[in-house]
């Protein structure tokens, strides 16, 4: 199988015809400032202790297991244009983490289209999904026969080739993914894509084998922000939420995490750090290489007990 490849951060810089893909977050000034003060006032705990002895994770996958996300952005961007969103202006990085990113389907029908009937709103994110997993498909060789009718489509699947072709695992996915089979740890993976988008991206990752588990946001009766998809893989694994945690990249899947009453790693594949602490993830890491990381861990696995 073709090895899958992650932009390196979330950052649509690139051109229809550049193979480079780069990242740089579009923050006015005084955001970035805004998310220094929060940095510096908000209070981190690097540990997982509070889990040990541990015995579950649960993982994210768009944004957490590798960065998809340039692929929804692209998507979006030029679907929403061609529909004179935004006054036929494209649509930004910032909008698209702001408002879109971490967001449900059903959710965005209403965000994006308030004056839209439901079923074209509806359509609409049909077809988005559709082309972005022929994106992924037509990197992998697996050609698709085309369903969506338009030239602009066409030149659109084309473009998001390019960009899929960037896409691997996140950094450091391989180690943990062997240290959590080491551990013989139960393991799922938790989202709100669609069930087809999430399958396609396990499969892609080599992942099928992995998790026991893929539990679909629409298939319960919320989705994140809800804690009720991670409610649904803590039961239906048969495990406690007192001795698991979650991986997660969004503040709308760290909310759930939390409120399903389990402490959360924040990557920050896009996000900015002090979004995520702000959303109540215990720590936040760049990738899954971090030395903190792996500390905390270690630390889940094997409890530091101190006597009087």
């Amino acid at each position: 199988m073709s090895s899958v490849q992650l932009f390196p951060h979330f950052g649509p810089q690139r051109s229809h015809t550049s193979s480079s893909f780069s990242y740089t977050p579009n923050l006015s000034a005084a955001s970035r400032n805004f998310s220094l003060r929060m940095s510096s006032l908000t209070t981190r705990h690097s540990s997982l202790a509070s889990v040990a002895p541990l015995e579950a994770i649960l993982f994210d996958i768009d944004g957490t297991l590798a960065d998809s996300d340039p692929i929804h952005y692209y998507a979006f961007r030029e679907m929403l244009q061609d529909e004179g969103f935004n006054e036929g202006a494209p649509i930004t990085e910032e909008f698209f983490i702001k408002s879109i990113s971490g967001k449900h389907n059903d959710e965005l029908c209403h965000v994006l289209f308030p004056d839209w009937d439901l079923e074209r709103a509806q359509n609409f994110f049909i077809d988005k999904e559709a082309m972005f997993r022929r994106s992924v498909l037509t990197e992998f060789h697996i050609i698709l026969p085309v369903s969506l009718p338009t030239i602009l489509n066409l030149i659109l699947i084309q473009t998001l080739r390019l960009v899929a072709e960037d896409m691997r695992p996140m950094a450091g996915l391989d180690k943990l993914i062997k240290w959590v089979e080491d551990h013989g740890l139960r393991r799922a993976a938790v989202t709100n894509a669609p069930r087809s988008n999430a399958d396609l991206m396990i499969s892609l990752l080599g992942l099928d084998e992995f998790f026991e588990l893929v539990v679909i946001g629409s298939e319960c009766a919320r989705v994140k922000p809800f804690p009720d998809p991670y409610l649904k893989a803590l039961q239906e694994l048969g495990i406690s939420s007192d001795h698991t945690f979650v991986f997660e990249d969004s503040v709308s899947g760290i909310k759930a995490g939390v409120a399903a009453g389990m402490p959360v790693v924040g990557l920050a594949t896009r996000n900015p750090e002090s979004f995520l602490f702000g959303a109540g993830a215990t720590m936040v890491i760049n990738d899954f290489t971090d030395s903190n990381l792996w500390a905390a861990l270690e630390e889940s696995i094997f409890p530091t007990f101190t006597g009087s």
